[in-house]
């Protein structure tokens, strides 16, 4: 297993002013971690994701106890939206070609109101037998309770038929219509903590089950969180990247630039670009400030967007997410009678092309003002997914403190909801 370290680099030259913005900025953070390991920060009742990778081996047995009576079943279908599903649909993706043995499908549904995306995946459904994982604090939010109501309704006209033993619900440990429901049919349950939420709920059974049923290996995951809280729980403003991300994005939020563009270069980390969307979007944009988070997958995404990035509005800064290294050896073979200019190309490996690729574009941004920074991740595996996914939720939070905020609430998302409510007829709206 890979055991080098995660790194953060700088592109863009702070000096004077901006360097001595920057170290405030970097103590302030320093102080803001110490409030949250005493737990005296904001938000400081959803704190449970900060020491959770530490407190799991009793968790991931219960999950792989669970996971392994699923395995025979063609698909797995995973009903959630938002928190509770977007990590583990983004370590799937991540990791995609590295599930151990032939394990079922995940279908994620839950996650949109399309009646044409849903009756498909509903076709789609009739020729296979599926269990259901159904995960939802409350068990009323919209989506994933419509589509719960269908699966439902479709288990019980199923070849096989309905069971409770076909279903796996991810709810609150004592309330709401989900917990509910599973106590009363006898459906097997295990919890989401109180104390984490959604966004910051991967490591719990939300992430770690339907990527256990799918065949990843969530020992590793684990394992690289867990070496990730002992790296960053250190409030030394030198070692503690956390802590200097968290700044570096906030002293330019200060400069005026209220957009960050997350680019990464490989296809298999599109949905974890939306994870981290999630994470930092819901988490920041509240009182009328924050950074919008945005994501983009190089190279495929300079040919659409590279020159607006290059060009465009001064709006964003930016961060390149990059694997140190591949799984996979491929070089650029000698190929007679193509006239296709590639010749400079023979003999070179893939990935140092993809790394020139990015090398260059951050090059070009950065003479173009933009300021840059490199995070490097030494390899596309679940240890460094889970290094990966902790570091983001610690700079996430101490970002947000930084600027005044609660990380952990999102008071603005009810609001949409409550027209939606009316315009349809609920009563009491």
């Amino acid at each position: 297993m890979e055991k080098t370290a995660l790194r953060l680099a700088f592109q863009t030259p702070l000096d004077g002013r901006l360097k001595e913005e920057y170290n405030s900025l970097l103590q302030a953070s320093r102080q803001h971690l110490q409030e949250i390991q005493e737990k005296r920060c904001l938000g400081a009742d959803f704190l449970g994701w900060y020491t959770l990778p530490n407190e799991l081996e009793r968790e991931i047995a219960s999950v792989q106890t669970i996971a392994q009576t699923l395995v025979n079943y063609d698909a797995v279908v995973v009903i959630g939206i938002g928190g509770s599903y977007l990590g583990a649909l983004a370590l799937a993706e991540a990791l995609e070609e590295q599930k151990e043995g032939m394990q079922p499908e995940l279908i994620f549904l839950g996650f949109s109101l399309c009646a044409d995306y849903m009756a498909n995946q509903l076709a789609r459904l009739k020729e296979k037998n599926y269990a259901v994982v159904v995960i939802s604090k409350s068990g009323t939010t919209t989506e994933p309770a419509i589509a719960f109501r269908l699966i439902l309704a479709a288990l019980k006209q199923s070849a096989n038929g309905y069971s409770p033993e076909r279903i796996v619900a991810i709810t609150d440990a004592k309330r709401g219509t989900l917990h509910d429901l599973a106590e009363r049919e006898g459906i097997r349950r295990l919890v989401i903590p109180d104390n984490v939420g959604g966004r910051y709920s991967a490591l719990t059974p939300v992430g770690l089950l339907p990527l256990a049923i799918a065949g990843y290996d969530i020992v590793a995951l684990v394992e690289g969180a867990k070496a990730a809280f002992g790296a960053l729980q250190m409030a030394d403003p030198n070692t503690n990247l956390a802590m200097q991300y968290a700044a570096w994005r906030n002293l330019w939020y200060k400069e005026g630039r209220s957009l960050e563009v997350l680019a990464m270069y490989s296809p298999y980390m599109r949905s974890f670009g939306e994870w981290y969307k999630q994470l930092y979007g819901e988490s920041e944009g509240k009182n009328g400030g924050g950074v919008f988070p945005t994501s983009v997958c190089n190279t495929t995404d300079l040919h659409s967007l590279g020159q607006f990035l290059q060009e465009g509005t001064s709006l964003f800064f930016e961060t390149h997410l990059f694997f140190e290294k591949a799984n996979h050896s491929l070089s650029v073979m000698q190929l007679d009678g193509i006239a296709d200019g590639l010749e400079y190309l023979v003999g070179k490996d893939l990935h140092e092309i993809n790394r020139a690729a990015a090398q260059a574009t951050a090059a070009a941004h950065e003479a173009h003002a933009i300021p840059t920074a490199f995070l490097h991740v030494p390899l596309r595996n679940a240890y460094w997914l889970g290094y990966l996914l902790y570091f983001c939720e610690l700079s996430c939070a101490l970002t947000v403190l930084l600027q005044g905020n609660n990380p952990f609430d999102q008071p603005g998302v009810e609001r949409y909801k409550k027209n939606m409510f009316h315009l349809l007829g609920k009563p009491g709206f």
